[in-house]
């Protein structure tokens, strides 16, 4: 019985096949009935982001390529198109890449947390579908309750990494109850996407997204509820805006130092927190110098960012820790797992031999024997049969490493013999 993960990810592969590798959402369903084909893997579940594609599996041999076969013959790829980027972990480097993977370790962004709810939402997949059973089960909740450990007990995902977070984040200090203010999002790119994201999470409603071509902007009214409007609708919307983020490909600054004046008269001096987010700048740096106004650029930003991820690389050291020492508590687990079947045989065999032993003792008290010689017979025939096999290999085999494990495993050097206690 072995744990297996094999995959690619945005370290050891371009994003061109990284995308010839991934399993959409809406295949995940055929990709998971079709890696159950495959009789050498009796368990798998399937995680597939826009950074990684990953098989988990429990297989019963050590037959590590079969996994990266099924990855190969699914998507009709030629194995040495992805070879190249491929990683494979065996057993114990399964279980301690899921448990990086899960904590952000293994991120393209130290710490993330994104990571932890896709690979739940891959493992319930799997579990609906029949895909999993005692060993994956056990590996990914032991997963999720490392994650949760590392995110509780390190600062791991406690400080923002990206600038769309941190600009929220700071606004969280300028005002008590952000999930107050009148936000205006400028843009609807990635950032801005980012950062309503961010915002809405905060509990923020009342969310207006202006933009150059309103049909572009409407994919997060219709995720997010937010109004939007047009560019030419600023200056007369900027006055109901307590917080502004800026984001667009504009080459020329679009909101001026006049337009923030007229606002403010409006507002009666009610502060406006401005964050510029977009390279060339969208905001008048003029705009800077007026009271009421708090303008960060994205600058201003970088810095508590690249402070921000020195914080969780010193955390990661903490958070690896934590992953060695769950990695081998699990692996113990599974290790007596796997010595199951063995104890369960063992002590058939052994009930098998007494009960014949004892059938022929009771034939022969009731055949009127000597009771003492009908008990004697009975547990040197007994001990004659147990310990039959065990001598026979021992002979036979020649065996030092045999030999130390049959000592250990009958205490014959254990401090002690029965009949020194029985004195």
């Amino acid at each position: 019985m072995h744990v297996l993960s094999i995959g690619l990810n945005h370290t050891t592969a371009p994003v061109e096949v990284r995308e010839r590798a991934a399993v959409a959402a809406e295949h995940l369903d055929d990709a998971l009935l079709d890696i159950s084909k495959y009789q050498e893997i009796e368990e798998a579940t399937i995680l597939s982001t826009c950074n990684r594609t990953e098989v988990y599996c429990q297989i019963p041999d050590s037959n590590i390529e079969v996994a990266s076969d099924w990855l190969c013959n699914f998507h009709e790829l030629k194995r040495e198109e992805v070879q190249p980027f491929l990683y494979s972990f065996p057993d114990q480097a399964a279980v301690k890449h899921a448990f990086r993977v899960a904590s952000g370790l293994d991120s393209m962004v130290i710490g993330e947390p994104q990571i932890l709810g896709q690979m739940k939402t891959a493992f319930a997949t799997a579990h609906k579908n029949g895909n999993t059973g005692k060993v994956l089960n056990r590996l990914f909740q032991h997963t999720f309750s490392v994650a949760k450990e590392i995110r509780t007990s390190t600062s791991i995902g406690s400080h923002a990494v990206s600038v769309a977070y941190a600009a929220v984040a700071l606004s969280k200090q300028i005002f008590s109850d952000i999930s107050k203010q009148t936000v205006l999002l400028v843009g609807a790119g990635e950032t801005i996407e980012l950062t309503c994201r961010h915002l809405y999470s905060q509990g923020v409603r009342k969310i207006i997204v202006a933009n150059r071509t309103v049909e572009r902007a409407e994919g997060l009214a219709k995720e997010f509820g937010t109004e939007v409007i047009s560019l030419h609708e600023l200056p007369t919307r900027l006055p109901d805006a307590d917080m502004v983020f800026s984001s667009t490909a504009s080459t020329l600054p679009i909101l001026g130092k006049g337009a923030f004046e007229s606002a403010l008269k409006q507002r009666r001096n009610k502060p406006i927190f401005v964050v510029d987010l977009a390279i060339p700048r969208d905001v008048e740096a003029e705009v800077g110098d007026l009271n009421n106004i708090y303008l960060y650029t994205v600058d201003d930003l970088q810095q508590v960012v690249s402070e921000n991820l020195e914080s969780r690389k010193n955390a990661a050291v903490e958070a690896e820790k934590i992953v060695e020492e769950q990695t081998v508590q699990f692996m113990h687990w599974l290790t007596n797992l796997q010595a199951i079947p063995t104890i369960r045989q063992l002590r058939d065999r052994t009930s098998t031999m007494t009960e014949r032993e004892l059938s022929t003792a009771q034939r022969r008290l009731q055949a009127g024997d000597d009771p003492a010689q009908v008990l004697e017979h009975f547990a040197h025939a007994l001990s004659q049969k147990f310990m039959h096999y065990p001598t026979e290999s021992l002979r036979q085999r020649h065996d030092e490493a045999l030999l130390m494990a049959t000592r250990e495993l009958f205490g014959l050097d254990a401090h002690g013999s029965d009949s020194d206690k029985s004195e």
